[in-house]
């Protein structure tokens, strides 16, 4: 997934929760959430209740501050020139669009660029723009965990769609994208960062995760999958992953799903703990008879999503094109207002405690 620094950081201050309507709220959800059921009383009778006081401000668990993750060992003006060792497209026969995976060497960095899983780095294309300045950086979600495609902690992988866009009749390319797609094995390519804090992984085994991506949004949640499911990133992270992970993939055509063989591989190896969730828009029906998007599987499900965002372990990553946002959050609040539930309330809640991460573009 590809976004310029400006959208990073406005996505930031956007998405910065402002604490409304509390009382309200947590008379309905705040016991289930942070106090549990109340205590029984002697012999097991229910002791007796106090006359109901106004509910007290209630105490929000701050985001987690994540100290020990690198940020921007290589920065803009002395980028890192990684060295392309793959790049392959991702999409099968009869699929929309452009979309390859690539891969960078890491390993003659000095210092080498360390990353971990959520993290996204920078790419200053070759060349220069049309006033003869230099391209400017764009940024891209990391698809690979931080031990890298091959498990040595070297490599650094994207998962990147050329850019199409039509103007005065006339098809423009994407420069970034367009020059990662076209760069072969040998290149060299500058590289800045990493950067971010907003997607990364809970630490806790036993946390739930809910995922809601599509196209290339996808990226930061295969390097979940590969760390929560992948044998050799279990061991090497002494990280066994106990809890539930499910994946909503939206994808145009069925040829368009990414990373679609290695999300079913998961699903099998592990049928206890990973959900995988398809809309795919062009060949499936919502309820209604339109087309199947992300929301709609929302809805469809919205009874065993509230049950998991009940948990105070849950967390929910969305990432993918900002245009579905709004849509997302149009399904949630259906599924919450079936449960008695605001979400225009909770929402704020679950991003103050750190539990609401998202990364649009």
């Amino acid at each position: 997934m590809a976004y310029s620094e400006a959208t990073v950081l406005a996505g930031g201050l956007v998405h910065i929760p402002i604490l409304i309507g509390l009382v309200g709220f947590f008379k309905k959800f705040h016991r289930t959430i942070t106090r549990g059921p109340g205590k029984a009383g002697l012999a097991g009778k229910e002791s007796p209740q106090p006359p109901e006081q106004p509910s007290p401000p209630p105490k929000v668990v701050k985001k987690p501050a994540h100290p020990n993750v690198p940020v921007n060992t290589y920065k803009p003006k002395a980028p890192f020139e990684g060295t392309v060792t793959e790049n392959y497209s991702l999409l099968k026969d009869g699929a929309i669009g452009r979309v390859n995976h690539i891969t960078f060497d890491l390993s003659t960095g000095d210092p080498q660029l360390r990353y971990v899983e959520g993290q996204s780095i920078g790419i200053i294309p070759a060349g220069q723009d049309a006033k003869g300045k230099p391209h400017k950086i764009r940024l891209y979600s990391i698809a690979s965990t931080k031990y890298g495609d091959d498990f040595n902690e070297n490599t650094v992988s994207l998962c990147v769609r050329q850019l199409q866009y039509e103007k005065d009749g006339e098809i423009i390319d994407g420069v970034c994208s367009t020059f990662l797609c076209d760069i072969k094995p040998g290149d060299k390519v500058k590289i800045t960062g990493p950067v971010g804090k907003e997607m990364l992984l809970p630490d806790d085994e036993d946390a739930n995760v809910i995922m809601l991506a599509t196209g290339t949004g996808i990226a930061p949640m295969r390097a979940y999958l590969r760390k929560m499911f992948e044998p050799k990133e279990r061991e090497k992270n002494n990280w066994n992953f106990k809890g539930n992970a499910w994946l909503f993939m939206g994808a145009p055509k069925t040829a368009n799903l990414l990373y679609d063989a290695d999300f079913e591989h998961y699903k099998s190896k592990f049928p206890e703990n990973f959900r995988y969730t398809k809309a795919i828009s062009r060949e499936q029906q919502n309820t209604k008879g339109g087309r199947m998007y992300i929301q709609d599987r929302v809805l469809e499900y919205a009874d065993e999503i509230f049950t998991l965002i009940e948990n105070p372990k849950t967390h929910i990553y969305l990432c993918g094109l900002k245009g579905m946002e709004p849509g997302i959050d149009e399904a949630m609040s259906s599924a919450a207002a079936s449960k008695g539930i605001v979400w225009s309330e909770l929402r704020p809640q679950l991003k103050k405690a750190g539990r609401w991460h998202v990364e649009t573009y």
